[in-house]
């Protein structure tokens, strides 16, 4: 009786092993350019399948460090909560009137004690009300996998089922600011690399450093359109 206990506990024990551990698992090292061939950063690749749901991280950070949102660009998971620390010397006003998120972080140094909990896929733009130039953005998805570009505009994956993968990307610049299809992606088991062209919109006319709240404005607007 005793060796049958010990038999079933080692079955048990070799099945959560099973399945804690991913089989045929696959990752994507991708590279995002522009219609010109030049390297896209702040590119977000976003998969979904038939597989399953992936584990999101529960917490995120969008810090702000020299008068700038840090990252530019944050990918997260519906549900997620993130931090809004400010690293410079001076006080910010973090706001968003995004659909997909509207909150605002009263002036503040430090970090504020409450997280923002984004839990509406969409894209939300911040602004800080003290220093109109700063301009950042949280893409938030119900993907279970997703990346950011780097400067490089490449960027990796890991840890996927090998099938059958639906692509969207997004970038600040895409046309109306809307996620683009790519189209389907097989990921087979190992190493997969992948090269995608993502189509921007072109370039508005500088603005003048007269009127900085036009920058937030011009992307708010977007957002919100692209939302409706």
């Amino acid at each position: 009786m005793s060796q049958y206990l010990h038999f079933s506990f080692a079955l048990s024990l070799l099945g959560m092993l099973l399945l804690s551990t991913p089989l045929h698992a696959a990752s994507l090292q991708a590279e995002v350019i522009d219609s010109q061939g030049q390297s896209l950063g702040n590119a977000v690749i976003s998969l979904r399948n038939s597989a399953g749901a992936a584990t999101a991280p529960a917490k995120a950070i969008m810090d702000q460090r020299a008068q700038q949102f840090a990252p530019n660009v944050l990918a997260v998971r519906s549900g997620t909560s993130v931090a809004f620390p400010n690293s410079d010397n001076i006080r910010h006003h973090v706001y968003s009137f995004s659909l997909a998120k509207r909150f605002e972080l009263r002036l503040y140094q430090g970090t504020p004690s409450e997280p923002v909990i984004f839990d509406k896929p969409g894209v939300v733009v911040l602004g800080c009300n003290i220093h109109d130039w700063m301009l950042g953005y949280v893409y938030v998805t119900d993907d279970p996998w997703f990346a950011v570009s780097d400067e490089q505009g490449r960027l990796s994956l890991d840890q996927l089922p090998a099938g059958r993968y639906t692509v969207s990307l997004w970038h600040p610049q895409a046309p109306d600011m809307l996620p683009q299809a790519a189209g389907e992606l097989l990921l087979t088991e190992g190493a997969n690399q992948k090269r995608f062209t993502l189509a921007m919109q072109a370039p508005a006319a500088e603005v003048a450093p007269s009127a900085p709240v036009s920058v937030f404005g011009d992307a708010f607007k977007k957002a919100r359109d692209a939302a409706q």
